[in-house]
């Protein structure tokens, strides 16, 4: 997509998209080093924005976090579900990208997700466009979406955690964990991540069943 090309609701849809086969049907290849660069959101033809200097490894968002003695922000934007249930980075924010949804689509065998419209303006309301935001999803899909899309509302300073929270499988064919996101990511870095919630810190969309 072109930097210059406005962002349409079409356009929105057409990354949920591409972002979701990655996420969902891709299986991820451990990454070659700790440079920071996600080769397979390269090879997907993810945004340029995130192929430049903007692609960090969990290691080296937590150590710039720390070095900027944790005023950056570390945004989280998984599903509510994940934050919850999988763990999350202790000092995370959860503003979910994107929402599950519950319909089967046969053409891509999975269930897809959905795009939130409202997600930059829940960014705003914890963060300035000035602000350094760390992002991380599951495995660096939907971050680098994120990524884009605060990048194009005027945020100059935002970096994609390109393993994620859970980082890569494991493709040993000889491995009892093949298949398991073992590699890489925030888990599986040493790094502090909890089960535990609060309200304050999830940023989440309206409720449609309220």
């Amino acid at each position: 997509m072109s930097k210059d090309k406005p962002l349409t609701e079409v356009n929105l849809v057409r990354w949920i998209k591409l972002v979701a086969t990655i996420c969902l049907l891709i299986p991820a290849t451990p990454s070659k080093s700790e440079s920071g660069t996600d080769e397979l959101s390269a090879a997907q033809g993810l945004p340029a924005v995130t192929q430049a200097n903007r692609v960090l490894m969990a290691r080296e968002a937590y150590a710039k976090w720390q070095a900027q003695s944790g005023k950056s922000i570390i945004l989280d934007v998984r599903t509510p579900e994940e934050f919850l249930f999988v763990g999350h980075a202790e000092m995370a924010w959860n503003v979910p990208v994107a929402a599950q949804s519950y319909i089967w689509d046969s053409a891509t065998g999975q269930f897809p997700m959905r795009p939130l419209p409202d997600f930059v303006s829940r960014v705003e309301q914890i963060a300035k466009h000035s602000d350094t935001l760390l992002v991380m999803c599951r495995s660096g899909g939907r971050s680098a979406l994120a990524v884009e899309l605060l990048t194009r509302a005027g945020f100059s300073n935002v970096y994609n955690i390109s393993d994620g929270m859970e980082g890569d499988l494991v493709t040993d064919t000889n491995s009892v964990f093949r298949g398991q996101r073992m590699v890489n990511g925030w888990k599986n870095s040493g790094l502090p991540w909890t089960y535990d919630v609060g309200p304050k810190r999830m940023v989440l969309p309206p409720n449609p069943g309220q």
